[in-house]
């Protein structure tokens, strides 16, 4: 596949409906702060390509979790495999359940649990659809193609809200200054780095420098949903071209999303349609369907449909390819590419419904969440789970010479259960005892670090890995 395509495949999955429609709630409830957090994309892009990239094309993987075979042996592969199947099934139905939040509101114009439910069986329906039709093909270029729709729908909706509070405030310098209001912290929602050394805090300049760092390079690197891609170009540098120039295109596009949350926060009090400015979700989708014209709602409907959808189809198709290629083989081995085929296409459906199933849970889960915490944070929080084993093991793999299945094995367990108990043990410990709680990136910082070190306890009984030069 061509390079160009497949950045902006990768800058469409990493974009999503959490980003469409949780990043204007991000900033309508806080700041620009979580901007900080695409400098960790960008070291991320760049740590991935040399570290990781060269590995994959030396080996000829087809996913990535058979380089941990040539490192640890056929059970880390495995092992590998199954974490990224129960992160992305986590991560994904997420997103889902995010998206889902968009059709619920504009056919019901609720986001009752039921609205919501229905809306993520649709959703789920139409994705299976066109995955099991044309694989990764269709998948890298349908995504070019809603690349196009939900950005030209959010610059539009950029525009016109511009306008719309420009005729507000007076003017554009007004609009300006009415955005630079300081919180109740003493804060600009303006800002963009936060230089607090608050663990608390998920958005800082430093949480950006490792803690995202380490969570892109998982997503790039260990995640088949994004690495898939990745593997579709010609050579390595192809790849890491794609990769970095995805990392450098998703800074302006997310920016854009943030600062119509700011715009939609001097808009909203003030807007003569029916505005809850108590919830960030909602004055952006009534926004979308009641505060522009017919025609351009509909464009701004078919953006965040179209950022859904760009995420669930590459999400099938990765957890596919990965039970095909790496589980289905094992068991059922010399079969033809006709009978793979069908069996991936009913993977594809297969898990559809475990998505599904997931999101749906969501709905429950989430109706009784913390009233602080945004979308975002929960899509980027569920995903660290996965993340902190899987980016121990390649680092430990390309980095070191120790290690073996066991030790492999055993950090991929780890890195979750680290994760888990920070979140659940350490974080009340250290609100009662310390009046602070660590933030999702420093417990996916703790987890990795423990989980590295678990992976190299062990002496190697593998040869070391050596990319292409």
């Amino acid at each position: 596949m061509p390079a160009w395509a497949v950045a902006i495949s990768v800058l469409a999955t990493a974009t999503s409906a959490a980003t469409f429609i949780g990043g204007p709630q991000q900033a309508y409830k806080g700041d620009l702060t979580y901007l900080s957090a695409t400098l960790g994309s960008i070291l991320a892009a760049l740590l991935v390509s040399f570290l990781l990239l060269p590995h994959f094309y030396k080996h000829a993987v087809t996913t990535v979790y058979e380089l941990l075979a040539h490192r640890f042996g056929e059970p880390a592969r495995t092992a590998g495999t199954l974490t990224f199947m129960l992160g992305r099934l986590m991560a994904s139905g997420a997103r889902i359940f995010i998206a889902a939040h968009a059709l619920a509101f504009v056919v019901t114009g609720t986001l009752d649990p039921s609205a919501i439910a229905w809306s993520v069986v649709a959703l789920v329906i139409v994705g299976v659809l066109y995955t099991v039709w044309g694989g990764i093909a269709t998948v890298i270029w349908t995504d070019v193609v809603q690349t196009v729709v939900f950005i030209g729908a959010v610059a539009v909706a950029f525009i016109v809200l511009l306008f719309a509070v420009n005729d507000q405030t007076g003017s554009f310098a007004n609009t300006i200054d009415a955005i630079a209001v300081k919180d109740t912290d003493g804060q600009s929602k303006s800002t963009i780095l936060s230089f607090s050394f608050d663990p608390s805090i998920n958005y800082t300049f430093w949480t950006a420098l490792v803690g995202f760092t380490l969570f892109n390079a998982a997503a790039y690197g260990t995640d088949q949903d994004l690495a898939q891609r990745l593997l579709t170009c010609k050579s390595s540098s192809h790849a890491a071209r794609s990769m970095i120039t995805a990392a450098l295109l998703g800074l302006p596009v997310t920016a854009l999303f943030m600062v119509i949350g700011l715009l939609l926060h001097v808009y909203a009090p003030t807007s003569p349609t029916r505005f809850d400015a108590g919830e960030g979700v909602k004055p952006f989708l009534y926004f979308i369907t009641e505060g522009v014209p017919p025609g351009v709602g509909g464009l701004l409907v078919a953006g965040v449909f179209a950022a859904g959808l760009s995420s669930l189809d590459s999400a099938l198709n990765a957890l596919s390819s990965t039970f095909v290629t790496d589980i289905y083989r094992k068991i059922a081995p010399n079969k033809s590419p006709r009978h793979e085929l069908r069996v991936a296409r009913l993977a594809v459906v297969a898990w559809g419904v475990l998505l599904a199933c997931f999101a749906l849970g969501c709905v429950f889960v989430r109706s009784g969440a913390d009233a602080n915490s945004t979308l975002l944070d929960f899509a980027l929080s569920v995903m660290t789970y996965p993340y902190s084993g899987l980016l121990a093991v390649f680092l430990a793999a390309t980095l070191t010479r120790r290690g073996n299945t066991g030790s492999a094995v055993s950090a991929l367990l780890i890195g979750p259960a680290i994760v888990l108990s920070s979140e659940h043990i350490l974080n009340p410990r250290l609100a009662t005892a310390y009046d602070i709680t660590l933030a999702f990136p420093w417990r996916l910082t703790l987890a990795v670090i423990a989980s590295f070190l678990v992976c190299i306890a062990l002496p190697s009984k593998h040869p070391a890995l050596k990319p292409n030069q």
